[in-house]
């Protein structure tokens, strides 16, 4: 299982098995050079050395190297992981986030680096998120919006990212939606007229942008599908014609016999 770079340790000096403090576990073949070493600067060596040896992760928990104490972090007493919220590298501390109960995780909610937050927006209980959606980071916001219960999601319906709209427009209760009829990214409308009570689709059937009115006309009433039969794209035209078929709705003779694929 050899491979990767020469062992050497995170400052680029060679590895002396005979002076680490783990070199009985040498004999035993549960560490190596070369493959498996908590001290390698090379990070699969560091992990595979844990998964072999997690008794000895307690003890690497103030290692000089951010990779050591990362990998150590996630097999480390979970007691023992407090201190690490401050820990200089944003890797260790976003690992601590991850496994220390919410109610201590919580003192990082202001971390200063995305990768702790983006950690936190994974794991903290529903009724935590609300300080993540507002977030300066839009991944930590759209984190936290796919996961936050729907119910605070309104306070997203402006926000500056479109993707972000749109997976409020993909969860937020329907009666919220009426701000994003006019939404100024297509997919976000789209997303709307998929899921707005259809008494309101109206405005929607006149969006500049085809795959919104296709989606109106996919859900339309009968009177909107037949409005839709004149639209200038001819998707559109077919998806109210096959709107009206499925809801049963008579076609007047002169749209039955007119040419909806144009």
């Amino acid at each position: 299982m050899t491979g990767g770079p020469d062992p050497v340790d995170w400052q680029g000096t060679a590895l002396d098995c005979a002076a680490c403090r783990f070199s009985g576990l040498l004999a035993r073949q549960q560490c190596g050079p070369g493959w498996s070493c908590a001290f390698d600067r090379y990070a699969p060596r560091i992990a595979r050395f844990f998964m072999m040896n997690p008794d000895a992760a307690d003890s690497c928990l103030d290692d000089p190297y951010s990779e050591t104490r990362a990998n150590a972090a996630r097999l480390a007493n979970i007691f023992r992981l407090r201190p690490l919220l401050n820990d200089p590298d944003p890797g260790v501390r976003a690992v601590a986030a991850v496994r220390l109960p919410a109610a201590q995780s919580k003192a990082a909610l202001d971390d200063p680096d995305r990768e702790v937050r983006i950690a936190l927006a994974w794991r903290m209980p529903f009724a935590d998120l609300v300080p993540l959606l507002r977030d300066p980071d839009p991944f930590v916001r759209q984190v936290a919006a796919r996961r936050a219960d729907p119910g605070v999601l309104p306070i997203l319906t402006h926000d500056p990212a479109p993707e972000i709209r749109k997976l409020v427009a993909e969860r937020v209760a329907p009666r919220w939606l009426d701000p994003l009829i006019v939404d100024p990214d297509p997919a976000v409308r789209r997303a709307v007229a998929h899921r707005i009570d259809p008494a309101r689709l109206g405005p929607l059937a006149e969006d500049s942008d085809l795959r919104v009115r296709h989606a109106v006309a996919e859900r339309a009433g009968a009177a909107l599908a037949r409005r839709l039969l004149d639209d200038p794209e001819a998707p559109v035209r077919q998806a109210a014609a096959d709107r009206l078929a499925e809801i049963g709705a008579a076609t007047p003779p002169a749209e039955r016999n007119s040419d909806v694929d144009g």
